[in-house]
Formats: C-alpha cells, structure tokens, sequence
C-alpha cells in the first residue's frame, strides 16, 4: 500500500473540516451526510494501512541534520491509529443530535474534524519532532472547541487549557532538543535512541531532563498537579469532552509519555534510577487523587473528569514499571479506558442533553425513564471498577501482573493504589445507578415527565461502546497477545 495514503489519512480530515463552513449545503443533513463521509472514508483508510501492516519512513519535508516531518507504521501506531479510527465516526454521529440545538455547528464540525487528522498525525508520527509539531497543532485546534459556548466559564476553561498546553509543550521541546544532542536520532526506536557515549557523565542531567519532558507531556495525560484543568474544560459540550477524556487530547499525552520513555530514552537507561521512583510515585499519587476528588464531586461531568485523571495515571503507571510487562498494561488500559470512558462521558452527555440536569443529586428515577442510556452506563460503571468479564479487569490485571513481576518494591504499593482506586470507583460511579434505577418507594416518577431515551444517532454510539466494554472483556486473548508482541519489539 502506498505510503501516500498515510499522508491523505491525515490531510483529508484536515482539509475536509476546513471546507465545512464554505460549502453551501442546503440543509442539515447534506452537511452531516458529508461530515460523516469524511470521518468514515478516513477511517477506511486508516484501518487498511494498519491492516497493510509495517511501514518504514515516509519523510514528507526534510529540514537540516536529519530533521524532518515524517510518518511511519509500527506497533504504537496501530494502536492509537486504530482506537482513534475506531471511536471517532460514532462519537462524530452522537454529535449531530447533541449539537443540534447548540449553534454555530459548522464551525463545531470544522475543528472536530481537524482534531481527527491532527491526533492522526500523532499517532503516524515517525519521530520525536514530527510528533511534537502534530502536538501542538492539537492544542490550537482543540481550543475553540472548549470555548466553543462563548461562555464565560467556557472562555476561562479554554485560557487555562492552552496556558497549560502551551506551558507543557515548552518543558517537552526542552526533551526534544536534548536527544537531538545526545541521541543517535530522533526517529522512535524501541530501547530508546541516547549515545551513551556522548552521555558520558550527563547521566543526572540527562534524567533531570527526561523528567522535565515527562512532565511537559504530562499536562495532557492529566497528571498530578497539572490536572486542573481537565475538570474545568467540562463546560465544553459533551462530544468534545468525551473526546478530549477518552481519545484526542489525554491519550495523546500518555502515548507521547510512552514513546518518550520506550522509544527515546528507553528503559535500559531510566530503570532503578531516582527519576524512575519519582514518576512512578507521581502516578501512584494521582490515581488516587483522581479517585479522591470524584467521590466527592456532585456535577456528572466533573465526576467522570476527576475518574479519567485517575484512570490516566493506570496507563502512566504501567509505563513507568518500565519493563515489557509494564508496557502491555499500559496500552491495554489505554484501549479499554477509551471505551469505557467515552461510553461514560456520552451517557451524561444524553442525559443532560434529554433532561437539563446535570448534578447527580437530579438524577432520581431517570433509569426507567431512560433505560438505554442507564444500562450503557451502568456497564461502563461496572467495566471502570474492574468487573471481571468486562474491559476494565483485563487491562488492571495486566497491570498488577506487570507490577508483581517488575520486584520494584514501589510498584508492589502501585498495587494498593489501584485497588484503593476500585473501592472508590465503586463508590463514586455506583451512586449515579443506584439512584437512577432505586430512587425510593415514596419516588414520584410524575416528576419526571416527557424523560425518555434520545433517537437512535446517539444511542447507537452507545450500544456499540457498551457492547465493546464486554467483548474486550470477554475475548481479550487476541489483543494481549497482539500487545506483547508490541513489547517484544516485533511491531
């Protein structure tokens, strides 16, 4: 298959979202009919370069000294590429419901689309500097999304997001420009790409900077204290919320961590180090953290935020086990977070959207009323916790392997906080269906007249979510395989 169409993978939602406000349609459909052509045509492509298989380097523009914008297919790739490929026609359709009453929709539709090509070329990218460049581009493309309401809250949120964003991406630059001087390339290598010759006594240096780049990176992923903004871009309206909790922006950060640890500086060089115990401790600390806040939190979305800056910091603890084993928990995480969560995050969005509640305590009785939406919920619900035959016990358990079998005895607590992180996400996800399915005997469901499920474009999504969270649970053989063959080096 020609390397070409890596490139029209990324350029066609690009340019194809930029037509969007200039294209005359007639009506509403004609513009969702093309929208959705363009997220399923780009998806096609995707799915049939991961299925080509391996790709070596497509250099795209040559700069000077071996920089350049370049694209490849490996393991990595075919993970982000494919989930992306994978949740972005459905959420794209849930949208068209949603944003129906919202306003301004070709300019939603427009970004929504460039965000598609953009996480693309995150996921394609060959290198340390192709990666950088498409992840900036994400933060710009991705605010007008969360200020998308022109609210002030909405205003606000998006100001801190892109001072955060922008912040993070100085610190990851200062990694980039650091394995310039001390790598043999910037391209991703498995085992990481530093000349230990030219490191010589820079060791501490060099962790020093590894940390500072992890932490730069890390204001997307959410980690602890660069997460406060994530709950705050809630405002936003919900499909980009879902995308920005479950595929877009937060996976592009712990992916970006992954590659700067696995396939920059690699593990040889950071495992037992005081770097290691250091970002390591960090993700222990936000898991719970996450949790923490969630419990307590009583507006729906805010809740989910909160659980979505836990369930980031699983995959960064796999990733800084920083052993093969640590590497298949974290992308399984990765995976089966993305469908539990966006399945989460778009059953609030159809119960704000079918109701105007939004805080928890509102949600009495709506289970009956919305039977759907709550059933798809709570399978998420029980899929976060860690249910065994659901997504989210397959991706802890190989994370907990991982954990027991590194003999890192800080990884030994990293297993109390995960299971710290399932008692409170029992307590905080349980709640919302408990009291939607088991208001009370003395209940009133005449209070919650005219309550029903929404049209088929948002509870389609939904179903298929619902039903991947129990296939991944139930066949998960074939992924963790496929996994540990990305850890081998094989992919």
């Amino acid at each position: 298959m020609s390397k070409y169409w890596i490139l029209t993978a990324i350029l066609l939602p690009i340019l194809g979202g930029a037509l969007t406000p200039l294209l005359p349609f007639k009506k509403r459909e004609q513009m969702m009919i093309y929208v959705e052509a363009v997220m399923l045509a780009t998806s096609a492509i995707v799915i049939a370069l991961i299925a080509h298989g391996k790709m070596s380097i497509f250099e795209v523009i040559y700069f000077v000294r071996g920089l350049s914008i370049s694209f490849k297919i490996d393991g990595m790739t075919m993970v982000f590429a494919g989930l992306v490929s994978i949740l972005w026609p459905l959420a794209t359709l849930y949208a068209f419901e949603y944003m129906e009453h919202e306003g301004h929709e070709k300019i939603f539709f427009m970004f929504y689309s460039m965000t598609y090509g953009v996480t693309l070329g995150i996921a394609f990218a060959s290198d340390m500097l192709s990666m950088y460049f498409f992840y900036e581009l994400l933060t710009l493309v991705t605010v007008p999304l969360v200020m998308h309401t022109l609210t002030r809250e909405a205003i606000l949120a998006s100001r801190k997001y892109l001072y955060y964003s922008l912040g993070g991406a100085a610190f990851a630059l200062i990694g980039l420009v650091f394995l310039l001087s001390y790598g043999d390339t910037l391209e991703f290598t498995m085992g990481g790409v530093l000349d230990m010759a030219q490191v010589g006594d820079k060791k501490n240096l060099l962790l020093t900077i590894y940390l500072l780049a992890f932490m730069g990176f890390g204001v997307k992923a959410a980690i602890w204290p660069l997460s406060s903004w994530l709950p705050q871009a809630g405002v936003a309206p919900t499909p980009v919320t879902a995308l920005l909790h479950a595929v877009a922006v937060v996976k592009a950060g712990v992916f970006a961590i992954i590659r700067l640890t696995y396939y920059s500086f690699g593990c040889d060089f950071l495992r037992g180090t005081w770097v290691q115990a250091v970002v390591m401790g960090l993700a222990m600390f936000s898991i719970v953290y996450g949790c923490s806040r969630a419990v307590k939190e009583t507006h729906i979305k805010r809740r989910l935020a909160y659980s979505t800056v836990s369930n980031l910091s699983y995959i960064i603890f796999g990733a800084t086990i920083m052993t093969p084993l640590g590497l298949v928990g974290a992308l399984c995480h990765l995976i089966c977070h993305a469908f539990m969560k966006i399945c989460s995050f778009l059953c609030a969005g159809a119960i704000m959207h079918q109701t105007g509640k939004s805080y928890i305590y509102e949600l009495n009785g709506m289970g009956r009323k919305m039977p759907v939406v709550f059933t798809c919920f709570t399978i998420s619900a029980f899929g976060l916790m860690g249910v065994p035959g659901l997504a989210g016990f397959i991706s802890k358990w190989n994370l907990a392997q991982a954990a027991v079998e590194s003999g890192n005895v800080q990884a030994y607590f990293g297993i109390g906080c995960l299971l710290i992180s399932a008692l409170l996400t029992a307590i905080y996800m349980l709640s919302i269906v408990v009291r939607a399915f088991f208001p009370g005997r003395d209940f009133d469901y005449g209070t919650l007249q005219g309550i029903k499920d929404p049209t088929w474009k948002m509870c389609l999504p939904l179903m298929l979510f619902a039903a991947a969270i129990v296939c991944l649970g139930l066949f998960s053989s074939p992924l963790v395989g496929f996994l540990q063959d990305i850890a081998a080096g094989k992919y």
